[in-house]
């Protein structure tokens, strides 16, 4: 199948089979593509979680209004955004440019990097809130097609508690908050969605040429 074709045979997996696994091979090629992942300035500004522990995940399925998805998918991939030491990941970066480049305009690098930490700075709390649970979106996209690509399921949900997932996982202390999570492991026979059409609006409906 092509890429069109893997993302017309994905979907919202509703029921997983508990029995199947996502190999290591592949759980290691889904972490490579959100490692690959776009995100602004290149920051990278979260954590991604990989929870296996079936303790943990009965607590998380509590704080996720019992959705089964929860504890019957092979892995729950938890996308944290930073919350503080904003100005650390800058630097970081930075160096990691740095060291990756081997780039020898270190000055330039290092204003560049007090430009960002300015801009994020410069935001409302709310605002930088906003923009930092925004770049977790962006990994998850390369999770959903990597995903796809290796005919994996997984279900993208935000229908659970923050708080409760941050107290579970001790997120706080780590300086970082449940944004967005996703199960993924392979659909069951008895998930009576599977076989629904794919309900997309139309190229000219969506699409706008200027």
């Amino acid at each position: 199948m092509n890429l069109l074709d893997k993302l017309n045979w994905r979907y919202a997996t509703k029921v997983f089979d508990p029995s199947m696994k996502v190999s290591e091979d592949d759980l290691n090629f889904l972490k490579e593509a959100i490692r690959l992942s776009v995100s602004s300035y290149g920051l990278q500004m979260y954590k991604v979680l990989i929870i296996e522990n079936p303790e943990i995940r009965k607590e998380l399925r509590k704080a996720s209004w019992d959705q089964a998805q929860i504890t019957d998918s092979s892995h729950l991939f938890v996308f944290c955004n930073y919350t503080r030491n904003h100005d650390q990941q800058v630097d970081n970066y930075i160096q990691l440019v740095i060291d990756t480049q081997k780039t020898e305009n270190i000055q330039g690098l290092k204003k560049y990097g007090e430009s960002i930490k300015s801009s994020i700075a410069n935001m409302t709390t709310e605002a930088r809130q906003s923009w930092s649970e925004k770049q977790t979106y962006l990994a998850l996209n390369n999770l959903i097609v990597a995903c796809a690509d290796q005919q994996i399921d997984a279900c993208p949900m935000e229908g659970f508690d923050k708080q409760e997932y941050n107290r579970i996982l001790g997120l706080d202390e780590m300086g970082v908050n449940a944004s967005v999570i996703a199960p993924v492991g392979y659909r069951s026979n008895k998930d009576e969605t599977k076989g629904r059409r794919k309900v997309r609006k139309t190229i000219e409906e969506l699409f706008l040429t200027a």
